[in-house]
């Protein structure tokens, strides 16, 4: 039987507020244990929630970059059961009517653009972190420790429908909320600190029915590469455990790196096991129009917008565009180096920053903002290229000498230090192309008898006698005329 898997992702991406959505207690992470953590943040008695706006502010910013809808008066509502390391025992968290409804996510998987739509986007607050290693007892037992510190921490939940097909859709769908999130700037998107944090939803059914199976929630995955091994393992062993007889149970899971498995948690509880009701400690959330228009006045230029002026304005398609916008600063690098180029050569300036550049940075774990060669170095070999001072091959070895720091990457200094620079004499390239021809007069009949190879041999031994520096277009344009 072919099998179908059915995903939906709720990402918590933790806002990027200075203190915490209903008190004033500071969200910096790092601190020592319990020392950000107010009357407030534990629910004493005789304290009230104060709502932060700052929270409302970045979910506006999001409604907004995904196309949704802003629900005018979103409520806030007690989520009901035992959290360990929430003194309250509930959390306040929207449920009836979410400050985001609806919305799309673009993204490419490969060379294939995919969409998926949204369910919601929902404020609550974060859960504080129980720590079980290091902790022991009085008489030696183990013992977990307890820290507030994150307590209270804004959070939008972004809750996807069911509409992915694959681990490698979900994790380009995470990735790509990942990336617009810290776009914004309404997330750090730190996922070793916990900022942005995924659950999986994950059934199968067999292909070509459309009622969904029984589905099970992968747990706070805070790697794309555990997310794709957590689907990848979770629905093989659903597909295993139907096809052996047994039934899925709905159920939470957490997914373990070390041992590459998934493993029950907790049954998996379905809303009316929350026992939500509306907290009456918070008035409804009112955002009318004139927030809405004071945020979008602030709103950058989206990803989605700068991929279509990267395809209008400057001729490049839809994948190298996308590439470009992975990140705010991937872009500000091309367009940088583009108007240096007095906005010419983008697309070969967008080839050099995907392929050779992107390689170097993830050879050397860096970031783009951490890149040896800045924007206008990386423009003045461009232009090199394109002016035929030199060849591509030629201009790889200039890049990684500039990588290395030579002569300041200067391309210039480099190129005439090393007698890089390419012949596009005529005369010059037209004696070495004679004098190929007539050493190889065998080859050449191999040509003329319909062996294209033979081509490529000719012009490899017209380069050779180059020293690899002659043009390789006149070369084979010059090859092509003498022998045809």
């Amino acid at each position: 039987m072919e099998w179908e898997i059915v995903i939906g992702l709720e990402t918590h991406a933790q806002l990027s507020t200075k203190s915490k959505i209903f008190s004033a207690s500071s969200t910096a992470f790092g601190a020592e244990p319990n020392t950000q953590a107010s009357a407030i943040d534990m629910a004493l008695p005789g304290t009230l929630p104060v709502f932060n706006g700052a929270a409302a502010d970045k979910a506006i910013r999001f409604a907004l970059a995904v196309d949704a809808t802003i629900t005018p008066y979103s409520v806030f509502a007690r989520k009901n059961y035992f959290y360990p390391d929430l003194p309250k025992n509930y959390q306040t968290s929207q449920f009836d009517l979410p400050v985001v409804q609806g919305g799309k996510i673009h993204f490419f998987v490969g060379e294939t653009e995919h969409t998926v739509n949204l369910t919601r986007a929902h404020l609550e607050e974060d859960a504080g972190k129980s720590l079980h290693e290091n902790f022991t007892g009085p008489h030696g037992e183990s013992s977990t420790g307890i820290d507030l510190n994150r307590a209270g921490t804004p959070l939008l939940e972004i809750v996807s429908e069911p509409e992915m097909r694959s681990a490698a859709e979900a994790v380009a769908y995470a990735r790509a909320l990942h990336s617009l999130v810290v776009w914004l700037g309404i997330c750090d998107g730190n996922m070793q600190e916990g900022s942005f944090r995924c659950d999986a939803n994950v059934s199968v059914r067999p292909k070509g029915q459309t009622e969904l199976g029984t589905r099970c929630e992968l747990k706070n995955i805070n790697s794309f590469r555990f997310l794709e091994r957590a689907i990848n393992y979770e629905a093989r062993r659903q597909i295993e455990l139907i096809e052996d007889g047994g039934k899925v149970t709905q159920e939470t899971r957490l997914y373990d790196a070390d041992l590459d498995e998934t493993r029950s948690m907790r049954t998996k509880e379905d809303a009316n096991d929350y026992r939500y009701f509306s907290d009456p400690d918070q008035a409804p959330l009112y955002i009318g129009p004139d927030w809405i228009a004071q945020v979008k006045a602030d709103m950058p230029e989206l990803p989605a917008q700068k991929r279509a002026r990267f395809e209008s304005e400057l001729g490049l398609g839809a994948y190298d565009a996308n590439q470009l916008t992975v990140s705010r600063e991937i872009a500000t690098f091309f367009e940088n180096t583009v108007a240096a180029l007095n906005h010419q050569h983008a697309k070969l300036a967008a080839n050099w920053i995907i392929t050779d550049l992107n390689a170097v940075l993830n050879r050397e774990e860096l970031d783009i903002t951490q890149s040896k060669i800045q924007p206008q170095q990386l423009a003045k070999l461009i232009a090199r290229i394109a002016d035929n001072t030199i060849s591509n091959k030629m201009a790889r070895e200039v890049f990684a000498a500039m990588w290395d720091g030579e002569h300041e990457a200067d391309a210039d200094q480099i190129i005439e230090k090393r007698g890089l620079k390419q012949i596009s004499d005529t005369g010059a390239i037209e004696a070495m192309v004679d004098e190929v021809i007539a050493a190889n007069p065998a080859i050449v009949e191999q040509y003329r008898a319909g062996r294209d190879k033979a081509f490529n041999s000719l012009v490899g031994q017209v380069m050779k006698a180059a020293r690899g520096k002659a043009n390789p277009q006149q070369v084979t344009d010059m090859l092509k005329a003498k022998l045809d």
